[in-house]
Formats: C-alpha cells, structure tokens, sequence
C-alpha cells in the first residue's frame, strides 16, 4: 500500500501495542502533533480515516491574466509614476497589487523571469549606423578580410585614447588558497596616454605606439611607421571616421603615396574593425586589472604586452560574410522598431 497509509497504520498498531507516542515519532521521523492527529482520525472514523486527504491543499494558482501582465510589464520600460528606471521583483509584485488587485510574490515573479529568461536587472548597449553608405562600405571592408587582393597587406589601425595609469591605494592582495586576488576600491591616478595600433589582418602581428596626445600630426607619424615595414607593396588600411584621419596632411601624403589605400568603415560601426577586438583583449588581459606607479610604467606593459603578443601572433579568422551582416542589421533594426512601439504603448 502507499508509504503514507502504511506510516499511519504503524502509528495505530504500535499505539496499541503500547508504544509511547515520543517512541512511534522517533522510529517513523515524524512529528508528535502528526501521531496524535493520525491516533485520533482512527478513533473518529476508524480506518476509512486513514485512507483520508493528505493534510494541507493545493495552493491556489496565480490566473493566467496576471502571470500575461507580469511578462508584459516586465518587457517594458516601468510607468513615470513609479519613479523607477528598471522593474526589481519586489517593486513589481507591489505594482500588481496595487494595479491589479492580486497578490504575487517575489519568489513567484522571479520564478516567472527564470522561465521566460526575463532579465531585467541586467542592461547592455548597442548603436545601429545611420550612414547611408553603410552597405558598401561593410561589403569593402569585408571584401577585405574574406579575400584581399594577391599580394597585398591589409592593416586595421585605430587609436585607444585616454589609457589610464591608475594604481591602488594598498597594496594588491594576491591570489590564495579559497581567496581571489583582492585590490582596494580606490585608486590614485597618475595620468593617461593614447595608444595607436595597427593589426596586421593577413598575420595577426600588432605594431604600437602610445602618444601624450591624438591629433593628425600623431596619426601620420603613426602611419608611416606602421607601412614602412612593407615597401614596395599594396596597402589597404582600415580605420574609422575620425577627423585626425582625415586632416589636409594626411590628405597630401596619401596622394604622393599611391599604393596606400584608406577604407573606412561605416560611421558608429568600428566593431567592423579587427584592431578593436585586439583592443578589447589588450583591455581585459593587461590593462583592466594592472596597477601602474606612473604613465611609463603603464607604457612600459602595453609594449611588454605587444612584444608577448607578437611572439606568437596568429590572425583573427573573420567569417561573417557582407550579406550574413547587412541581414542581421535588417533584422535587429525590425526588432528595435517594434521594441520602440511596443514599450511606448
């Protein structure tokens, strides 16, 4: 028979035979109110009344309508008369009940949020191009990495300003058994530099150099020295819109020197540009959690990283193709429309 009708027979049985209840509640793990509620359903209805309803009921289950409202409230932006910028579990379980007259809790909105992978408590950023050249200028720069000419060097250049020298104002804790490194939350900061950096796309090999300042005057130092390395051959660069890349000086050299070619990627797109992904490792793997006494402390990583990198360089492998991309674009301006039209309602 089913363990809980034969856990209250014992009760019965063993009570009769004379057991202490104290005794029957230790050998079954049970409670004392729960023998003596079964001794007594015995003596009311005899044992029909073992065969009784669980104790206890379901929990009445929250309607269908206000789970809908609390995913729809979720998905948009809270009303200005909550003064609140993003929905927390709490907040929103208060809002229902005061909106909707029924009574949710926390638990119950976050276990909601888990099963429709809500997360409102995270917030991330994103910029679609408005350049109305951008289809081709992403099918250029692209052309670029998936099939550049015979021959030719391509160079993703770019510049990552205002690096900061910063240090802690304790030392740095490191790394111990069952401890992670630990670093105070405050900081000295001794100044900052401007790297440039140009990616050889075809090699993956970095050449760098940080500057006190960004202007044009630096760039074109920059760039000379970045195509020097490969005289006598063509030379596509990639970069951004930025001004300093632009400027009547670097206009001039450009037409004495035919065989470099300038690509620009599309404005607010320098994610299209590999030196930026290098950036980003540069950013998480030396500089984030470096602690630098001095602007030529910091310089002196930054080339130590460079030299490290280039010792055993390897290129990016690029797969997305220009119409792979230009067809996400389309989509996510779709979605980002109807997001827009959906949280105003």
């Amino acid at each position: 028979m089913p363990a809980d009708i034969a856990m209250r027979a014992r009760i019965v049985l063993w009570s009769g035979e004379g057991r202490r209840r104290r005794d029957i509640a230790e050998l079954l793990g049970v409670s004392l109110p729960t023998v003596d509620r079964w001794k007594t359903r015995y003596a009311e209805h005899g044992p029909a009344g073992l065969e009784g309803d669980r104790p206890g009921g379901a929990r009445e289950q929250v309607p269908a309508r206000i789970r809908a409202r609390l995913i729809a409230l979720t998905r948009m932006t809270p009303p200005a008369v909550t003064g609140l910028s993003h929905w927390s579990t709490r907040e929103l379980a208060k809002y229902v009940k005061r909106t909707e007259n029924a009574t949710v809790s926390w638990h119950y909105v976050a276990r909601v949020w888990r099963e429709e992978n809500l997360k409102p408590h995270r917030s991330g950023t994103f910029k679609i191009s408005k350049d109305s050249a951008f289809a081709d200028k992403v099918a250029d720069v692209v052309g670029l990495y998936l099939a550049p000419p015979g021959g030719a060097v391509v160079l993703s250049i770019d510049e990552k300003t205002q690096v900061q020298a910063l240090d802690r104002t304790q030392p740095v804790l490191p790394v111990t058994f069952a401890a992670t490194e630990k670093r105070t939350y405050d900081y000295v900061r001794y100044g900052t530099t401007n790297l440039f950096a140009a990616l050889n796309v075809g090699t993956g090999e970095v050449i760098g150099e940080c500057k006190p300042s960004r202007n044009g005057k630096n760039f074109l130092a920059f760039l000379k020295k970045a195509v020097k390395p490969h005289a006598g051959k063509e030379i596509h660069v990639v970069l951004d819109n930025l001004s300093t890349h632009t400027t009547p000086e670097v206009k001039a050299w450009l037409a004495s020197n035919p065989h470099v070619h300038f690509h620009f990627t599309p404005v607010g797109s320098s994610w299209i540009n590999q030196i930026e992904t290098w950036f980003g490792i540069l950013t998480r793997q030396s500089i984030r959690r470096g602690t630098f006494s001095s602007v030529n402390v910091l310089i002196k990583q930054i080339r130590d990283y460079i030299d490290s990198w280039n010792s055993e360089a390897k290129p990016f492998t690029w797969t997305a193709t220009a119409e792979e991309i230009l067809t996400k674009v389309r989509l996510v301006q779709t979605n980002v429309k109807k997001l827009v039209a959906n949280n105003s309602k």
